[in-house]
């Protein structure tokens, strides 16, 4: 298993409409994706390390898929559609990393 986690670092004056990425844009995400996307979560930053530090990122999530492959082939012929939709949610560009599940 995979876990595609896309990152929105929070910088001064970053706008992130956590309303809007719950209830539209990771639906609109899991709907396209069908079973490719086999779940998802979510995260809104509350914090850094040390204890009062500011959050790196604002907001992100976390795409659970078989595989690479099944991931792109879920995501791939609806890229356009949900990278075109991030300007209504945030200002901010999406870090991505994908990662093994090792223990989950």
């Amino acid at each position: 298993m995979v876990k595609i986690t896309v990152m929105y670092a929070n910088v001064p004056g970053a706008r992130f409409d956590h309303d809007y990425y719950r209830d539209t844009h990771m639906p609109l995400l899991k709907a396209r994706m069908g079973d490719h996307c086999l779940s998802y979560t979510i995260d809104k930053g509350l914090g850094g390390f040390p204890a009062g530090a500011p959050a790196p990122f604002i907001g992100m999530c976390s795409i659970f898929s078989d595989s690479v492959e099944s991931f792109m082939a879920g995501f791939g012929p609806h890229m356009a559609e949900l990278l075109g939709d991030i300007p209504n949610y945030t200002d901010q560009p999406p870090q991505v990393q994908i990662s093994e599940v090792v223990v989950g």
